[in-house]
């Protein structure tokens, strides 16, 4: 292919070719899919229907759990049919569509996850400004302030992707349409401005990182000195969570983005992405449940209602 014009679909690559394999990776990634599904539904009720659980945290977490939803539902579905189908096309823009989207929620997602740490921040180092600082309409101009940052960095990112020249092939090797893989297809030697903007996301990253790592530093620090060993319990129950999905969600997706393009297709790159796009929504909800005392008890309240409603 000379340029990018001439591409009407691409191919994604597939685990198996033989039909006994494909069907059990449509079984697995239904099982995974309704997982993320139950357990992130589970959360967002258990938030909505306690009032007690209409805090800024919870806020966000009932965000969180919108956006792991919705990032599952632009990758697997599509795995799944083509599976299903022994098929693995996929439409230019449908492809266009699932980058972007993609973008748009694991962009998010981390957004999302340094305003939590900021909100733990103030909760714990200064809790008597809390109220003021963090009230309804601060968290809701947060909340839309990162979804249309992250809406516009994805436009970005999405359109300098696909004004390339594909001249290698049109076979992406992942199960969904994933940047670094596209731009393996790309000419070498017309993807500058794409890199441009790459560096520019990773800036923007490495700096929500250093936000958390201090807001978390600082925590550490305030907790330390709480001198009741409950009060330091709790302080951690709430932070340590939040803290293990930032390094789930960091680590995988830094070690895909980051790790050097193969030239073959490999099974290294599929668990990847099975990793960094699947594994966290997924993994979520069980990690903000385990250590969290107030959503088990929303969560058995909410279980315990609807038993005796049947009842």
């Amino acid at each position: 292919m000379s340029n990018g014009s001439t591409v009407t679909e691409f191919l994604l690559l597939g685990f198996s070719d033989v039909r006994e394999l494909q069907v059990l990776q449509f079984v697995v990634f239904l099982v995974m899919y309704l997982t993320t599904l139950v357990g992130n539904l589970l959360i967002i009720s258990a938030i909505v229907l306690n009032h007690h659980l209409h805090t800024p945290m919870y806020f966000f977490l009932a965000n969180l759990s919108i956006l792991d939803l919705c990032s599952v539902s632009v990758t697997i579905p599509k795995s799944m049919v083509n599976s299903l189908l022994d098929t693995r096309s996929i439409s230019y823009l449908a492809c266009v569509a699932q980058v972007f989207l993609f973008v748009i929620f694991t962009s998010t997602d981390f957004a999302l996850l340094t305003i939590m740490a900021y909100d733990r921040h103030v909760a714990i180092c200064h809790p008597l400004h809390y109220e003021r600082v963090m009230n309804r309409r601060a968290c809701v101009h947060m909340a839309i302030s990162a979804w249309i940052t992250t809406a516009i960095y994805s436009a970005i990112h999405t359109g300098y992707t696909f004004r390339l020249p594909f001249c290698h092939s049109n076979v992406i090797d992942q199960f969904f349409c994933d940047i670094p893989q596209l731009l393996k297809l790309a000419c070498s030697s017309s993807y500058r401005s794409e890199i441009g903007v790459i560096g520019f996301g990773v800036l923007l990253y490495l700096t929500c990182f250093l936000f958390i790592i201090v807001s978390y530093v600082q925590i550490f620090r305030a907790v330390l000195r709480i001198p009741s060993e409950q009060g330091r319990h709790k302080a951690f129950s709430t932070c340590l969570p939040h803290l293990a999905v930032v390094s789930l969600l960091l680590c995988t997706g830094s070690f895909a983005y980051l790790k050097p393009p193969s030239s073959s297709p490999s099974a290294l790159d599929l668990v990847l992405g099975v990793l960094y796009a699947v594994a966290p929504p997924m993994m979520n909800p069980v990690i903000y449940s385990l250590r969290n005392k107030e959503l088990k008890a929303a969560l058995k309240k909410l279980f315990m209602g609807r038993l005796f409603s049947k009842n």
